[in-house]
């Protein structure tokens, strides 16, 4: 690309070339056209020059959030939380006593006025350790054939429930509180005579039926109570109505 001053030079040495014209007077010189013409051309000459010593700005990129070009990085997954193993009482690593590694037998048993607490023993006659945790299952029946009188025993909440762990030979209580039938209208009790007590040792299917006198009310009147078992011998008296030992 040819720079201003030659760029000139050349138009002008152009210009002096040019025919020249004669004026009125017989003088010769440069047509007025022609010195138009060569101005208009320096003047292209001069921008083109500037214009070509001039580098275009490149506007700056300023790059928003700035990032490493490769893979994206993903968040690392959170790791399952284990759930937490429910704490167990001590012992319970013991299996279960079954019905058949237990002798069931009635034990103390005394009356007050409206009714009887009766004590129902669990003996383990096995020759290991085991457990008992919760409540017998309890009812009246008749027979044999047996056939459970009314409602079974309902469970009392005021003594708290605890694992009881019995080494062979050992025996754990259950207080259970029957409500004398016929303190009830007949209409509303329909007092039936029982012949035994159904007894499920806690957490177990297979039952004991101990031989046992007394009224049940065969509609459904609320008249037996039972607390959990425990260990040591449970008081046989107790707050009406299965709200103590």
């Amino acid at each position: 690309m040819w720079s201003r001053a030659r760029y000139s030079g050349t138009v002008l040495s152009w210009i002096g070339h040019a025919a020249p014209v004669r004026s009125a007077t017989g003088r010769a010189g440069v047509s007025a056209a022609a010195q138009i013409t060569a101005a208009a051309l320096i003047c292209v000459a001069a921008a083109a020059g500037c214009s070509s010593s001039s580098t275009p700005t490149t506007p700056a990129t300023t790059p928003g959030t700035p990032g490493t070009p490769g893979t994206p990085v993903s968040a690392s997954p959170t790791t399952p939380t284990t759930p937490t193993t429910p704490s167990t009482p001590a012992g319970a690593a013991l299996p279960a006593c079954p019905t058949s590694s237990l002798q069931v037998k009635l034990g103390l048993g005394d009356g007050y006025a409206g009714g009887t607490y009766q004590v129902i023993d669990f003996t383990n006659t096995s020759s290991a350790s085991c457990t008992l945790y919760g409540y017998p299952g309890v009812s009246l029946v008749t027979g044999p054939p047996y056939a459970q009188i009314g409602s079974a025993a309902k469970r009392t909440t005021t003594t708290p429930v605890k694992l009881t762990t019995l080494a062979p030979g050992a025996t754990a209580d259950a207080l259970l509180q029957i409500v004398d039938a016929l303190n009830f209208p007949p209409a509303t009790c329909s007092p039936t005579k029982a012949t035994n007590l159904k007894v499920y040792p806690p957490n177990q299917t297979a039952p004991v039926y101990l031989a046992y006198t007394s009224y049940g009310c065969a509609k459904s009147v609320q008249i037996m109570f039972i607390a959990p078992v425990r260990t040591g011998s449970a008081h046989p008296m107790a707050s009406p109505n299965g709200q103590g030992q």
